[in-house]
């Protein structure tokens, strides 16, 4: 018979300050599945908005019926108890017969030492036993988040019809702007699509050097827009990339992206953008080479194209990338494992002192 537990969970109280708060949670009704959090991942550019207090739901309330912000109605007020959609756990108990305890799954719930999940309504992908449980971080949302870039370019090149996820980049080059965690995943599905060649441009040399040790190729965002011109060619003064995706929530990076595309190309946009475009010129490349600007958010896969990929036909093709590149992606993406009970502090050290990072994980438990 199952019991109360006492559950932690990492949030933010006010700006700048972290916090751990509990609370009880009851018994799991049945066909449901409770877990035990094993990882959870940082999303640093997603929520670290709400450390700073730049995140727009502090400052304005999302009308889901008219898909616009209001602004001036807050959405969301310090506190904000519950943070992140990066967790990998157990099952301990499960009312469900696809789930036995023991099962180990890649899901999304926030920085909680443990949840009870709904299995008909919320994602919940078994690992193989063959990966390593921390990778089970990037299932349920991060690696599905680099697939769906992917996903918008075969709709880009290919139309609705896309037989295999990255169908359109075999034999093409591609760019990545960006050598964060979304980044890094792009390039390497791209990689496993079979792109003749794969740049990844970023001004950091820690993350430059980690995107060489997985076979990548490193550039400046300078370099970057300047090797497709000067090397990818498509007749007459046609050269450029096809498609750039843009990881950098910084509107410099995106006006990078649009210098590197050949005539009437697109960039497939996955960054979070937090304030204005001033270095964004749209009367220049924009405007002179008839480009495509298509932002893939994890939420809406391309038009006509649901049916046939889901969620969690992302997620499976994530747990494929990571049985096929898992070690590597450990080495050179996990750059921190924290203890949950050291997050706030943690958190505090990450504002104030910038150390170089790629993915913080938060251990729960063995």
């Amino acid at each position: 018979m199952s019991e109360w537990r006492h559950i932690r969970s990492l949030g933010i109280e006010r700006p700048n300050q972290a916090y751990l708060h509990g609370y009880d949670e009851a018994p799991p009704e049945p066909e449901r599945v409770r877990l035990e959090t094993i990882y959870t991942g940082l999303s640093a550019g997603t929520e670290l908005t709400f450390v700073k207090n730049s995140n727009p739901y502090l400052h304005a309330r999302w009308d889901a019926g008219r898909g616009v912000f209001i602004q001036g109605e807050p959405q969301q007020h310090y506190p904000v108890p519950f943070l992140g959609y990066m967790e990998c756990a157990r099952v301990i108990e499960s009312g469900v017969g696809d789930y036995i305890p023991g099962d180990v799954v890649g899901t999304v719930y926030g920085h909680k030492t443990g949840h009870t999940a709904d299995p008909f309504h919320d994602v919940l992908t078994k690992l193989p036993p063959g990966i390593d449980p921390i990778l089970g971080i990037y299932v349920g949302q991060m690696g599905p988040i680099a697939a769906n870039g992917i996903l918008h370019a075969d709709a880009d090149l290919l139309g609705p019809h896309v037989p295999t996820l990255g169908a359109s980049l075999d034999g093409r080059p591609v760019l990545v702007i960006g050598a964060g965690i979304v980044g890094l995943f792009v390039a390497l599905f791209a990689q496993a699509a079979g792109a003749s060649e794969v740049l990844i441009a970023d001004p950091s040399d820690f993350r430059r050097l980690r995107a060489a040790c997985l076979g990548l190729t490193p550039m400046t965002q300078e370099q970057a827009w300047n090797h497709a011109k000067t090397r990818w060619l498509h007749g007459g003064d046609d050269r450029g990339a096809d498609i750039v995706f843009q990881t950098r929530a910084d509107s410099a990076s995106l006006h990078t992206a649009m210098q590197a595309l050949r005539p009437q190309g697109t960039v497939i946009d996955l960054a979070f953008y937090q304030g204005g475009a001033d270095r964004l010129r749209l009367g220049e490349e924009f405007h002179h080479n008839g480009l495509n600007l298509r932002c893939a958010q994890i939420n809406r896969v391309p038009r006509g194209m649901a049916f046939a990929w889901d969620k969690r036909r992302l997620a499976a093709e994530t747990v494929k990338l990571l049985a096929a590149r898992g070690d590597e992606i450990k080495a050179q993406l996990i750059t921190h494992v924290v203890p949950i009970e050291d997050g706030p502090v943690f958190l505090r050290h990450l504002i104030a002192q910038r150390p170089e990072f790629l993915q913080i994980v938060f251990k729960v438990a063995d």
